[in-house]
């Protein structure tokens, strides 16, 4: 897979994901990468183009599906933002954004 170079993407979060990916030591050359049909709500035009993202990183036994919009390049910046959240918090549950917000959601919660 090659770092995804898009224009649809703000230069600043392109420049924080590859700060993570250098920061969590994750080889991009690995993952791999699938452009599937997409479903569900949106018509025609979901159902007949491949713009849903499977990337799928082999080490962690990783998989990430995405078609949360209609551009295949902005659901390749999710997707592999989804990825790296999910492998930062295998390897870093300290640092992980995503789950000290579970946890702040789980203490509203209990409250």
């Amino acid at each position: 897979m090659n770092f995804p170079e898009q224009s649809d993407i703000t230069p600043q979060k392109t420049a924080a994901i590859k700060e993570r990916i250098a920061r969590l030591g994750i080889d991009i050359s690995v993952i791999e990468e699938k452009f599937v049909r997409g479903g569900g709500k949106g018509g025609q035009k979901i159902n007949k183009t491949a713009n849903a993202v499977q990337l799928y990183y082999p080490p962690m036994d990783i998989a990430v599906r995405c078609q949360r919009e209609r551009k295949r390049s902005l659901n390749r910046f999710l997707a592999l933002r989804e990825l790296i959240d999910r492998i930062e918090m295998r390897v870093s549950p300290e640092t992980s954004e995503r789950l000290r917000e579970t946890e702040r959601i789980r203490r509203r919660k209990h409250r």
